[in-house]
């Protein structure tokens, strides 16, 4: 049987190319196409797919999408496979997406779309409970943990200031009024700490207490 087969990517022109690649493969069923995090958990539970095919960054937020659809899915339905698309080849967002296991997930840099036998094995591997990750990928990881980098490290300025607020107790209202910007960035810059920090998509509660006890054991 065919390999049923989500996608979602706000790009039109990326969508079309990923849709041409795959349908020139027999073994793989695209069932629904989307263009957002809503419509794509719509269609997934719609269409009950065997992989979810995902940009890292759309919208509603552009932060964090994929890796909160593979948190989602991790918990919802685990046989689904999930490969995650993306510009970036920071090891957070791979942290961030293999938070939940490697099983069954897959992160490619979008610039390999065009390699249809490399997208192709990538969508069959989480199919069946691999996993494969970008040489890139791995290779940024390997010299990130061998020069023993602090996890802050990988955030901007800004993001640590959230942070450090976050860790004096604050609300968001209260972090937008101190930093002088609006309670929609400041959201925005949290959801970016989380996946930065490798924070698993649970209670919202708890992933404030997780990000806090990250910045103060780095910096106590």
């Amino acid at each position: 049987m065919a390999i049923r087969i989500v996608i979602g990517e706000d790009d039109y022109l990326v969508r079309q190319g990923i849709e041409r690649a795959l349908e020139s493969q027999d073994d793989i069923e695209i069932v629904a196409s989307c263009d957002g995090y809503d419509s794509l958990l719509a269609a997934v539970e719609a269409t009950d797919p065997d992989v979810v095919l995902t940009d890292i960054r759309m919208p509603p937020t552009m932060t964090d999408e994929g890796t909160r659809i593979a948190s989602y899915l991790a918990a919802s339905r685990p046989d689904v496979g999930v490969v995650v698309l993306s510009q970036y080849d920071e090891p957070e967002y791979v942290l961030a997406l293999l938070a939940s296991g490697a099983d069954g997930r897959s992160y490619l840099l979008k610039e390999k779309v065009s390699d249809v036998a490399q997208l192709a094995a990538a969508v069959r591997a989480v199919a069946t409970g691999g996993s494969v990750i970008d040489p890139q990928v791995v290779e940024r990881l390997v010299h990130a943990r061998s020069s023993a980098r602090s996890l802050l490290d990988w955030l901007t300025a800004r993001e640590r200031d959230v942070l450090e607020a976050m860790a004096r107790g604050m609300s968001n209202a209260a972090i937008a009024a101190h930093l002088g910007i609006g309670i929609r960035s400041v959201e925005k810059h949290i959801s970016s700490i989380f996946a930065k920090l490798g924070v698993p998509a649970v209670e919202e509660v708890h992933r404030r207490v997780q990000a806090v006890l990250t910045f103060l054991s780095e910096v106590s």
